[in-house]
């Protein structure tokens, strides 16, 4: 039987440090968001927050150019750029985030594709991204070619759609499932829920210490996702991004709720309490 590793602080410390008196921006990791759509614009702004509160030195986020407005509002430090993206033009980032808001429409297939085919160090993949992803052969092909670069995220619904198998079997066995994920797709996975699992492809498993139910509220899942891009982008491997992302996330959690309460938590208040997260670990 694989029994998880715990993901605490100690775990956390070994990898997130104190930052030096030296460092600027462009040491910090440029990050790409590619998300949002109609109605959707919240989850760009969400997954943009929580890179930007993670320590992202530089977050550009893909939308919509008539979302423009919404993203420039929502989050003025990141910058807005057009969904018409060269493909060449990706590679300067360190980490790319695509799927939170995006809208599972097959005309975006062609954009996944593009990204998991860019020299990019960390993908982080979501939402419907993920959902793409379980309905397109092709795409998991790419995504196995990916593997060492990749991370994918699903709630228990969306591990389900992966696997070809009901949310009651993941959450029967939530160990295994995230195991035959990561094995499947060739990916550290994140599959969410009361004791996130982390996994890697050769079957190593850790579950998460940290979060309370306050956090089940939309756009939680938002947040993550710029979390574990942005560590990813400040040079940390996929799975130590995605292992002390998890752990950050529900520590940012575990924060807004002693302020506010498990029934009043709301996904932005995961994001500001970010920096206390962080700052608890470090010590800074």
């Amino acid at each position: 039987m694989n029994t998880p590793g715990l993901i605490d602080e100690a775990f956390v410390n070994t990898f997130i440090k104190k930052r030096d008196k030296e460092l600027h921006k462009g040491d910090c990791g440029k990050v790409l968001i590619i998300a949002g759509s109609e109605g959707m614009a919240g989850a760009a702004v969400l997954s943009a927050r929580g890179a930007l509160r993670s320590g992202a030195g530089l977050v550009r986020v893909s939308v919509p150019e008539h979302l423009f407005p919404i993203l420039q509002v929502g989050v003025p430090e990141a910058t807005c750029v057009s969904r018409s993206l060269p493909p060449e033009w990706l590679e300067g980032h360190q980490a790319i985030v695509i799927g939170p808001g995006l809208g599972d429409d097959s005309s975006n297939v062609p954009l996944i594709e593009t990204v998991l085919n860019s020299n990019c160090p960390a993908i982080v993949l979501d939402a419907d991204g993920l959902n793409l992803l379980a309905r397109n052969d092709g795409l998991k092909e790419l995504a196995k070619k990916a593997s060492g670069r990749l991370i994918i995220t699903p709630h228990p619904g969306e591990a389900a759609r992966l696997l070809g198998c009901s949310t009651e079997e993941i959450n029967a066995d939530r160990v295994e499932s995230a195991c035959r994920l990561a094995e499947q797709i060739g990916a550290v996975t994140v599959l969410k829920g009361a004791g996130t699992l982390v996994a890697t492809p050769n079957r190593e498993t850790y579950i998460n210490t940290t979060g309370n139910p306050g956090m089940a509220t939309g756009g939680s899942g938002d947040v993550l996702s710029g979390v574990i891009g942005a560590l990813a982008g400040q040079g940390l491997s996929c799975f130590e991004a995605a292992a002390c992302g998890v752990y950050i996330h529900g520590a940012a959690g575990d924060i807004a709720a002693k302020a506010l309460g498990e029934y009043g938590i709301i996904a932005s208040d995961i994001a500001a309490m970010m920096g206390l997260a962080i700052q608890k670990i470090t010590g800074s």
